[in-house]
Parts: structure tokens; C-alpha cells; sequence
């Protein structure tokens, strides 16, 4: 009988077949191409009261709406403004960095992904980022876990329904805080446990959890990491009322209506999961 391969090495099999499957969502499969999102960005929104009463049926107008939200629901958090120098860690396509630099007004924001199909797409979509043109925001791949700036060169990171798939967060965080200037601001939106408690019971809920596309981690855990790398003030709001319901109801119109997305509602009522933005002060 042939021996386990070591624990390091299996640990590494493991990332990279995760990675793998997450390269294949954002790549060939194109993720923001589902009906599940739309406009472009990809994160479950932050919803307004719908003109037509809690029990309306979203419109696409709206939907994108809520996504255009949660970027500045996270770029006000961040401290975005005139003169500020940023990075969106996890872009897509780009179209959340390209309001924040048209309605935020930063005076640089590099716009960062892993995924090269992505800035390919990205860079498609938002044409006064491409090398060489006169606008603040420009964008270029990078691993959260190492960034790619220069130490205390922004005043502000974010990252909008990225970080469930950073494998080492503690890395991330350790780069945030290398790359943020003293008094910078980080502002992270992104679902997680409500607790440790919770892992097995929404392990089986939610395919992405089970699968391993997306890194399970409770709330608390992800600020006690964000105080681990140096970050002060360590806070993370709950804002699952403005996120789930509305979000479901959108995909109840869908045909992914009767698969496992509608399971995210199912698990922040049973007090499972929540969606939150995370932030701190370098």
C-alpha cells in the first residue's frame, strides 16, 4: 500500500482544483453572461424598497440597480473621493471600478483580477482603461494574496463579492494592510457564515460551499484575521435585509428558479449565512 501524500500536498491538489473550477466560471463559462446577474456586474445587489411593493417582481432596471448600489454602498465605506488613490481587488468586468472612477472621482484606481478572461472582457467593455488612454483607472491581473503596488501607495482597497474565493485571506489582508497608506480604508463586501456553528448545516444548502468555489468562513473569523494583519477598527454590517429577499425574488423569475440559488434565502433565514461589508482602518 502506497502512503498518503503528505498533508501540504493534498492541501495544494485541493486549492488548485478549486481554482480550477473558479477559472472555469469566470473564463469559458462567463459568469456574468447568467440571468442571475445582469449590466455587467456580478454580486447579488444591494436592493432599493421596490416602487411596486415588497411583492413585486424585480425588473432588470432594478437588478442592475442594485448591483450599481452595492459598489457605492462599499466605495462610500471605503472613503472614496477626489484625490484618493484605490484598488478594486476582484473587478470582473470592470464595470463596478468604471462607476466608482466616473461617480467617485479617485484620482487613480488600478482594478485588479485574477482571471485573464475577465480583464479581456473588462478591458472590451470599458474602453477609456485601455493601456495608454488619459483616465484614472487602468486594470491588470494579480492574486489577492499578492498584490501587485507598492508598500502605503492607496488610501483605500476594496473588493465587491470577490473574497469568498481568495483562499488565503490572511494573505489578502496582510497585503491590503501593506498597500494602504496610514489611516487607509478597506471595505470588503461578501456573504459569510453568521458562525462557525453553522459550516455543516449550509455546506449542504449551497452548492458553491460544498464544491468549494466559494471559501467558507465565518464573520467573526474574517475580522479577527482582519485585526491579525495590523487593521484597526475591524467591523462588519450586516446589510442581508437590503441583499436576500429581493435578490431570491429575482431569481424566482429565472430559470435557475427551482435549483439550488434559492437555497441563499432558505440559509439567512435559518441564520446561516449573511451578507456583510467588512471594514477597516489601516
Amino acid at each position: 500500500m502506497e502512503p498518503d501524500p503528505p498533508r501540504a500536498a493534498r492541501r495544494d491538489e485541493g486549492a488548485a482544483a478549486r481554482q480550477a473550477l473558479r477559472s472555469a466560471m469566470y473564463g469559458a463559462n462567463d459568469l456574468s453572461s447568467l440571468t442571475l446577474f445582469s449590466g455587467g456586474f456580478i454580486n447579488f445587489g444591494y436592493w432599493a424598497d421596490p416602487p411596486g411593493g415588497p411583492h413585486s417582481t424585480p425588473t432588470t432596471a432594478e437588478r442592475t440597480a442594485s448591483q450599481q448600489e452595492m459598489y457605492r454602498q462599499v466605495a462610500r465605506r471605503a472613503h472614496l473621493g477626489p484625490g484618493r488613490r484605490a484598488a478594486e481587488v476582484g473587478c470582473g468586468l470592470g464595470v463596478g471600478a468604471a462607476l466608482v472612477a466616473e461617480e467617485f472621482a479617485p484620482a487613480a484606481l488600478v482594478a485588479l483580477d485574477l482571471s485573464p478572461e475577465q480583464l479581456d472582457r473588462a478591458r472590451r467593455r470599458v474602453p477609456h482603461a485601455r493601456p495608454g488612454a488619459a483616465a484614472p483607472l487602468r486594470f491588470a491581473r494579480a492574486d489577492a494574496a499578492r498584490l501587485p503596488l507598492a508598500d502605503s501607495a492607496l488610501d483605500a482597497v476594496y473588493s465587491v463579492e470577490a473574497a469568498q474565493h481568495f483562499e488565503d485571506l490572511p494573505a489578502f489582508a496582510a497585503e491590503a494592510h501593506r498597500v494602504l497608506r496610514p489611516g487607509g480604508r478597506l471595505a470588503v463586501a461578501v456573504f459569510f457564515l453568521t458562525a462557525e456553528s453553522a459550516r455543516a448545516r449550509a455546506t449542504a444548502l449551497l452548492e458553491t460551499f460544498g464544491n468549494g468555489v466559494d471559501v467558507v468562513v465565518a464573520v467573526d473569523d474574517f475580522t479577527a484575521v482582519l485585526r491579525g494583519a495590523g487593521f484597526a477598527d475591524a467591523a462588519a454590517e450586516s446589510v442581508g435585509p437590503r441583499v436576500w429577499r429581493r435578490f431570491d425574488a429575482w431569481i424566482a423569475q429565472t430559470e435557475y428558479r427551482d435549483v439550488w440559488s434559492r437555497n441563499w434565502l432558505r440559509a439567512y433565514e435559518e441564520g446561516l449565512v449573511d451578507y456583510y461589508i467588512a471594514t477597516a482602518t489601516r
